[in-house]
């Protein structure tokens, strides 16, 4: 996947850049209100300790969802044992298996549209009208327009210095539509994926590179050195949490905070803290988004795509 560079201006370019229409504002850092300030340090001291595939998933499900609010986020970095990019797809809703299929297909028309209209930005974020689309790779898009309902898919990622079209991350982001921010616009939200891409690119290369090591013989994850999350997860007693402590996992899951989770469930912010506290001990858990992941390897919670598929039955 090596898209040829453009010189075409990009409608999304910041203030002042000589390609870019004066109507154009950078997102103003100074301008955030709190909640938002808040969800962005968030957002950054959670990054260092994800280090596995699924709390990835939990990190930018929790902390990356109230920035850049999405169903469906594809990452892919450069792996040199395969000599190409490798994508994955983390998706909230049920998506068709040809539509994960074209959004993982490295040399596919549909994500090689995405990296070519990427290119065009000079490594600025974009939004692809899927409109723009053509030929093969508007067919590639038609099952997941059809889930989603989508008219753009946000696009962004990191190229090597001085060299556009090598491409070492590349990141596709959907689902925007009544998610969060409904006063967002196209070039607000691209902004937003603006602020949290060097997080985004080096937590991604961090899990590839941990998920990698797993696999290779005599890694970590080889039986003669068994994975110490997954051990410490199977040594908790799977009847140890509750049915309201399942609950208020639920909603850590779905990122909400102790306020949050306190008024849905009409109980206060202290009580709200003092059970997850205690999931914590059970599940020896260090964080929020470990104590996610352990109750998942557990069975005590179903993953995201599982309660989704539950609450549309």
């Amino acid at each position: 996947m090596t898209p040829n560079p453009s010189t075409t201006p990009s409608p999304w370019l910041p203030a002042g850049h000589p390609g870019a229409p004066p109507s154009q504002p950078l997102l103003d850092l100074q301008s955030l209100d709190g909640e938002q300030a808040l969800g962005l340090m968030r957002l950054l001291e959670g990054a260092p300790s994800v280090q596995r595939r699924h709390q990835f998933f939990v990190w930018t499900q929790s902390q990356m969802q109230p920035l850049v609010p999405h169903q469906l986020l594809v990452c892919g970095a450069w792996q040199r044992q395969r000599r190409a990019v490798v994508l994955d797809a983390f998706h909230s809703v049920v998506l068709p298996a040809p539509a994960i299929e074209h959004l993982t297909d490295a040399n596919g028309p549909l994500v090689a549209a995405l990296a070519a209209h990427w290119v065009e930005g000079r490594g600025r974020a974009r939004a692809l009208p899927l409109s723009q689309l053509s030929g093969s790779a508007r067919l590639a898009a038609e099952p997941l327009q059809a889930v989603l309902g989508d008219s753009h898919l946000l696009v962004h990622g990191v190229a090597r210095p001085q060299r556009p079209t090598e491409i070492e991350s590349l990141f596709v982001i959907g689902g925007l539509g009544g998610l969060g921010a409904p006063g967002l616009t196209l070039a607000q939200r691209c902004g937003w994926l603006d602020v949290v891409l060097p997080f985004l690119h080096s937590t991604w290369l961090r899990v590839t590179a941990t998920e990698l090591d797993l696999q290779r013989p005599g890694g970590p994850g080889s039986p003669a050195a068994p994975d110490k999350a997954r051990t410490a997860a199977a040594s908790a007693p799977r009847g140890s949490v509750t049915e309201r402590e399942r609950q208020i996992l639920s909603w850590v899951q779905e990122g909400k905070s102790n306020h949050q989770i306190a008024t849905v469930l009409g109980i206060s912010p202290l009580t709200v803290k003092n059970h997850v506290q205690k999931i914590l001990r059970k599940l020896g858990a260090s964080n929020r988004a470990q104590a996610v992941s352990r109750a998942m390897a557990l069975g005590a919670l179903p993953p995201p795509e599982r309660r989704h598929e539950a609450d549309e039955g």
